[in-house]
């Protein structure tokens, strides 16, 4: 008997307790779903702390922003010492730091996040109401950068050298460089202040009743200059992603070796390269839908667009901790579970990440 016959014979030789042929390939399995169990573990456990110590300190964060409530709500007025002190009672600002600590502890398992200084309304129900325009806008935007820049990134990759490659690789670093409430600010200017085209601000025309498909069709208008900011100041990255990562897959043999089979360089592309080199960018993808929230903040602002990073920058002015607080756990939240999907999704779609 050969060696190698010698080594076939023993993979299929029984073991100690009955087991058959087939139980290496189910161990491997059972010990490669326990080790994705304990990594999933980990990473959810990593994220639930890091979302514990975001909200602890961005409580006490909040407490050292300059200016007073009490004095910005009332300003322009006059007040009394003990209209003053009746109205600091009212929000709970004449307690100790630490006695406002506890509250909010309290009541954050509860899903209360207080009472807003400028609403004086819950903080969920005002992020509730905002939180819905801030995910159309994300949304629409996210999708729109992330085709588009995966689909001029894998062309330009693929023409390397080219015109098509050299003039979009530009224009997309340019776009990527420039501040995003820059560009903002100048297609307000020559959108709606020069040529009068497109709405400068909000989400539907003021005192607006229309319903159905004239809604749509203004809410549509509405939304096409912060789209278009967001997605020029942020499809770059996928664009440059997708380009570097196609390019290191182009000398591939398995390449190679479909082309030798005849297959035509687009069908080369679209199923063998692209799909190979679009791991590192799946990644990218849910890594920057968290920090898409900066943006929103800054393109919101500047567009007056009813979404949570509007409020937050109302919230600001006061500043109105509360208020504050809550859209600082809300965005904290969406970073944190982005980034724990991007890390369990890159184990389970690359070999390579579970094999080690």
């Amino acid at each position: 008997m050969t060696v190698s016959e010698s080594l076939s014979a023993q993979d299929v030789v029984a073991e100690p307790g009955g087991a058959g042929p087939g139980s290496l390939g189910e161990d491997r399995d059972a010990r490669i779903g326990t080790s994705f169990g304990r990594y999933a573990a980990r990473k959810v456990g990593g994220a639930v702390v890091s979302l514990v110590m975001v909200v602890l300190l961005g409580f006490f964060a909040f407490r050292v922003l300059p200016g007073d409530p009490v004095a910005t709500m009332t300003r322009g007025k006059v007040m009394s010492a003990q209209q003053l002190a009746t109205l600091k009672r009212q929000l709970g600002l004449d307690r100790s730091l630490m006695a406002q600590f506890w509250i909010y502890l309290r009541d954050l398992p509860q899903g209360k996040l207080g009472t807003s200084y400028s609403f004086r309304r819950p903080v969920t129900e005002i992020i509730a109401e905002h939180l819905v325009p801030t995910l159309l806008l994300m949304g629409i935007s996210a999708v729109i950068a992330i085709v588009l820049g995966l689909w001029v990134g894998q062309k330009s990759a693929w023409v390397r050298d080219s015109l098509f490659d050299r003039g979009n690789t530009a224009v997309a670093l340019i776009l990527w460089s420039v501040p995003t409430f820059w560009l903002g600010l100048l297609l307000l200017l020559v959108f709606g202040g020069t040529l009068h085209v497109l709405p400068t601000g909000g989400m539907q025309t003021a005192g607006s009743t229309a319903t159905g498909l004239v809604h749509v069709w203004d809410v549509a208008r509405h939304l096409v200059l912060p789209v278009i900011t967001m997605v020029a100041v942020t499809y770059a990255q996928y664009l440059l992603v997708m380009r570097a990562s196609l390019l290191e897959e182009m000398h591939e043999p398995y390449l190679t070796t479909a082309r030798g089979k005849g297959l035509r360089e687009d069908l080369v592309r679209r199923r063998h390269a692209v799909p190979n080199a679009l791991l590192p960018t799946v990644t990218l993808v849910f890594l920057h839908l968290g920090t898409l929230v900066a943006g929103a903040v800054t393109v919101e602002t500047v567009f007056s667009w009813p979404g949570l990073g509007y409020l937050t920058y109302q919230a600001l002015t006061g500043p109105d901790l509360p208020l504050l607080q809550g859209t600082f756990v809300v965005f904290s939240t969406i970073v944190i579970l982005m980034n724990l999907i991007a890390d369990l999704l890159y184990r389970f779609l690359d070999p390579r990440v579970r094999a080690a």
